[in-house]
């Protein structure tokens, strides 16, 4: 892109370290232009304090702030809950979060009439694919700015110096320097100590935790709890109907202090990289196991094993940034599909890091004790097995026949 032509930027803003230095590294490098920032609000809480009077100090000419957290549990998360789709054992909250906040960005970058988008993503991660993959999707000729791509700056170290040399206000220090991503969903932690794979994670170390409490220092008591799905949809916490948004919020404190939902784990980045990252998503352990153990009660054998198959594609799709493509529309309509019956009530004991089955139960299980029982049944008979097991198994027995002949 040529810089003369870039008057007008706006900036995908967290008001962390890089999207702070951002704003007037912008306006040194691209012809003092205006920088407009936007940041997505997907539950991150109190680091959305005071972020309006650090963008407009640091050089933004003005903040939007969106609330995006309704959207984003029912469009984004819950679909994906559905699928069963976890990453390598990861639940995807920073993953799903960068669609929705793209794609509200370029909203805003049309409106405004903007010359270019900018993200703060660095070059080794995947959210710059992420980003850049929905900006692509609602506004394919809209040039794309990413400074981490451009800089001579070459670690977060100097991006303190940069922010100290221009004072750009931090909450930040260099002792406790994580890379952090926040949302409703999960907060993950890399960097630092991190780095080290042979290093454990300070779980006990006051403020390395969030979102609860080490399962050492959890309570010696279980805290029982039930939920209830629509549909593949939570709509109750322990028989009280709520939103899928308030009940993430109210499972994240339930599991939070029950040390639920930690994952410490090297992952296959989409760039070619091994990483190491400590995830905390204390709901989001708890939704995804419930929602599982209801549809070993509801779903078919054939079904449910061709779910689990394509939910390493759905998995995939989501952590490389894929959302808007017609392969992930097409897996949510058969998801949606197979959810038709996965309706009833889960019950669970969460203690100390765990989460334990209590019970099951559903209008539409397929599980039957009379066919199932070791006792007698009216319902069973056990000799047509034998045919069963004879043509199952014809294929087998024809193979040694042949064998055993060509070997006289």
């Amino acid at each position: 892109m040529d810089k003369k032509n870039i008057k007008k930027v706006v900036l995908a803003y967290s008001g962390g370290l890089d999207t702070s230095i951002i704003i007037p590294w912008l306006k040194e490098n691209y012809n003092n232009c205006e920088v407009i920032a936007v940041s997505g609000n997907v539950g991150q809480a109190d680091e959305l304090e005071g972020l309006e009077e650090k963008a407009l100090k640091t050089g933004a000419s003005k903040l939007y702030v969106e609330d995006l957290t309704e959207e984003f549990v029912d469009e984004y998360i819950i679909p994906t809950v559905k699928a069963g789709a976890m990453y390598e054992e990861y639940l995807l909250g920073t993953s799903f979060a960068r669609p929705i906040i793209a794609k509200r960005i370029v909203e805003i970058a049309l409106a405004e009439g903007a010359d270019a988008i900018c993200h703060g993503c660095t070059g080794k991660g995947n959210d710059q694919v992420r980003f850049e993959l929905a900006i692509k999707a609602f506004a394919p000729d809209m040039p794309i700015i990413a400074p981490w791509r451009e800089w001579s700056i070459k670690s977060r170290e100097e991006e303190i110096d940069y922010a100290e040399a221009h004072n750009v206000p931090l909450k930040i220090n260099r002792e406790t320097n994580y890379s952090k991503d926040k949302n409703l969903w999960h907060l993950s932690h890399e960097g630092l100590d991190l780095e080290d794979a042979w290093n454990e994670p300070l779980y006990e170390k006051k403020g390395f935790l969030e979102m609860g409490v080490s399962p050492i220092e959890a309570p010696d008591k279980p805290t029982y709890i039930t939920l209830d799905f629509e549909k593949g949809i939570p709509v109750a916490l322990n028989g009280e109907k709520m939103s899928a948004k308030e009940l993430i919020l109210a499972l994240n404190k339930l599991g939070g202090e029950n040390g639920i939902g930690l994952l410490d784990i090297i992952e296959n980045r989409l760039v070619g990289m091994k990483c190491r990252g400590v995830y905390e998503t204390p709901g989001g352990t708890i939704l995804y196991f419930a929602h599982n153990y209801l549809e070993t009660l509801t779903l078919d054998k054939l079904t449910a094993h061709k779910k689990a198959e394509l939910a390493i594609t759905f998995a995939d799709l989501v952590y490389n940034g894929q959302w808007y493509t017609p392969l992930r529309e097409a897996l949510s309509a058969f998801v949606d599909k197979t959810q038709e019956n996965v309706t009833g009530t889960v019950r669970l004991k969460l203690y100390k890091g765990n989460i334990i089955k209590a019970g099951v139960k559903s209008d539409y299980a397929l599980y039957s004790e009379e066919l199932a029982t070791f006792g007698e049944d009216q319902v069973y008979d056990q000799t047509d097995a034998t045919g069963f097991i004879n043509l199952f198994g014809l294929p087998i027995k024809v193979q040694a026949q042949v064998n055993a002949k060509n070997k006289k």
